[in-house]
């Protein structure tokens, strides 16, 4: 069985249960890695993704947002950029699994709150919170620009990119 949308878990209900020694079974973050790219170089530009609206960002977007940008840019690019991922998901998403089928209606009526299994795990974001970053040198800024709004697209919230030139 696949999992549930993600527009099942956006939004932000009840307070953070990061609490993972009191709940065994909680499965391993998606995320490869938060740092891609040179983080040592020397960049003329910096972008941010920032979030317009609060939500719950599960590691499954924060994964497929990264990889469509780090693979943009990789293929834009190849070298000269440094791509960082600046949220974390602690927040363990739970579902309390219910019967389904012909007939689940009759013979499983439910349990009011249900505490539920660990289905993964979420960031929980405000909004105003820079969800990525990304420092790149003046000739790339177009397709550094392509690569964080092809991120947006995999996110539950509407981001915006700040330019930020940077002093050397």
């Amino acid at each position: 069985m696949g999992e549930r949308p993600g527009r099942c878990y956006s939004e932000v209900r009840d307070r953070a249960y990061t609490r993972r020694e009191f709940m065994p079974g909680v499965p391993g973050l998606k995320i490869a890695q938060f740092d891609m790219g040179d983080p040592s170089g020397s960049f003329d530009y910096k972008l941010s993704l920032i979030a317009k609206e609060k939500c719950q960002i599960r590691h499954n977007a924060i994964e497929a947002a990264r990889v469509a940008a780090n693979k943009y840019l990789l293929n834009k690019l190849k070298t000269g950029y440094h791509l960082k991922i600046k949220i974390y998901p602690h927040h363990i998403l739970r579902e309390n699994k219910m019967a389904t089928g012909a007939g689940a209606d009759r013979v499983q009526v439910g349990m009011r709150l249900s505490f539920g299994r660990p289905i993964g795990t979420a960031a929980r974001v405000k909004s105003g919170d820079e969800l990525i970053t990304l420092r790149v040198s003046k000739e790339h800024l177009i397709s550094a620009k392509e690569a964080l709004r092809r991120a947006v697209a995999k996110f539950p919230t509407p981001c915006s990119i700040i330019v930020e030139e940077l002093k050397h």
